[in-house]
């Protein structure tokens, strides 16, 4: 005999994902991801993460190669301070060995950004699965892939800010890769703020928010907990990816 509460909702569950065509192509997903991020989730907890984080991967990288003689002069601003400053921590460095530094970087960045991209979100799928398991999180890994993967969709809209911001901001004023963000790092100098800050910064961003608020929903989803513990994971997961920037400013400045 069926039993008459099997369907009851459970205090403390999280509220069930609105209802979804099944047979969605994975193009209504990166729709569907800036409306009902929920439901994108749910109906695909289970069908892997290859084809999203290819895709994301994909495009991020040719809007790189489309945004790469705009954002040039920050790039290079950011390279010439990061050479510096590791100078004066070894005067044995020539300008030769620099220029040869910054020809190779140059040459390699495309292929850095397009081999990047997948194992960045590789990384923030395990950090989500596993902090996941410290709010109880019934999440399997590779949904955790999956949620990272899709959560990765506004870095596009994000990489088409940078070209524009690069496009229309003044030369002077490109002296930094911060300087093409969309949050309070914009607003910092980074030829006299300090670099720690300006990393610390440069997490107050749309986008970074964007995506760590679809990793909460994501979470939520898949993991079968509360959006108020989801969201204590997003916390979480938002300090400690800002973790590794500041420490490698903190480990060049020393």
């Amino acid at each position: 005999m069926t039993d008459p509460h099997a369907d009851a909702y459970t205090p403390g569950d999280p509220p069930s994902a609105p209802p979804v065509a099944s047979g969605a192509g994975i193009w209504e997903d990166f729709i569907d991801i800036f409306y009902t991020p929920a439901s994108v989730f749910a109906r695909r907890a289970s069908s892997g993460f290859g084809w999203p984080m290819l895709v994301v991967s994909v495009l991020l990288g040719l809007i790189f190669l489309a945004d790469r003689g705009v954002i040039a002069p920050a790039f290079d601003a950011d390279f010439t301070r990061g050479m510096a400053a590791a100078a004066k921590k070894n005067p044995q460095l020539t300008p030769e060995q620099m220029e040869i530094g910054r020809t190779f970087t140059e040459k390699f960045l495309p292929v850095i950004v397009f081999i990047g991209t997948p194992i960045t979100i590789f990384f923030v799928g395990l950090m989500v699965w596993l902090v996941g398991k410290l709010v109880d999180a019934r999440q399997s890994f590779g949904a955790s892939l999956m949620v990272a993967s899709y959560a990765y969709i506004p870095k596009i809209l994000g990489s088409i800010a940078v070209g524009i911001l690069a496009l229309v901001s003044s030369p002077e004023t490109l002296n930094g890769m911060s300087r093409l963000t969309v949050g309070v790092a914009h607003f910092l100098d980074p030829d006299t703020a300090s670099p720690a800050l300006v990393a610390i910064a440069a997490r107050v961003d749309v986008f970074t928010i964007w995506v760590t608020v679809l990793l909460v929903i994501g979470l939520s989803v898949t993991g079968k907990i509360p959006r108020s513990r989801a969201a204590v994971a997003g916390v979480i997961i938002w300090i400690l990816g800002g973790l590794y920037p500041l420490l490698n400013v903190l480990r060049s400045q020393g």
